[in-house]
């Protein structure tokens, strides 16, 4: 009889097949008038180019997002630049594909993945 230790291989939640979604951090430029308060801001500076995976609300947390105010905010997985790119809350990211095209997301939060560390968790919300 064959001990169980632990029920085996499981496959782990994110590999780099999932990373099919294109994506560019970028930062804001500093305003290009003489003013600190012009209002014609720079180019946008890209910092960061690669492939994601999306996580969205999920169904069951819609309610929960409604009455946090949270509902346009989804959870992206790059992978871990290694110190290349470092994800800021100073910094946004836009996606491009069909159903977030034209649309900025702020940097919220970015969180180390501890099932794998190949991984980066970057929390992002709608910029209006």
């Amino acid at each position: 009889m064959a001990a169980n230790y632990g029920g085996g291989y499981k496959r782990p939640r994110v590999t780099s097949g999932d990373l099919r979604t294109p994506v560019t951090f970028y930062k804001e430029a500093p305003y290009d008038g003489p003013l600190p308060d012009a209002d014609t801001p720079g180019e946008p500076i890209e910092l960061h180019k690669g492939y994601a995976k999306i996580d969205e609300v999920y169904r069951r947390d819609v309610e929960q997002a409604k009455a946090n105010g949270t509902l346009s905010d989804l959870t992206i997985t790059i992978r871990d630049t290694k110190g290349q790119y470092v994800p800021s809350n100073t910094h946004y990211f836009v996606i491009d594909a069909d159903g977030y095209r034209n649309q900025k997301y702020e940097v919220k939060g970015v969180l180390p993945n501890f099932q794998n560390r190949d991984f980066v968790d970057i929390v992002g919300s709608v910029n209006s």
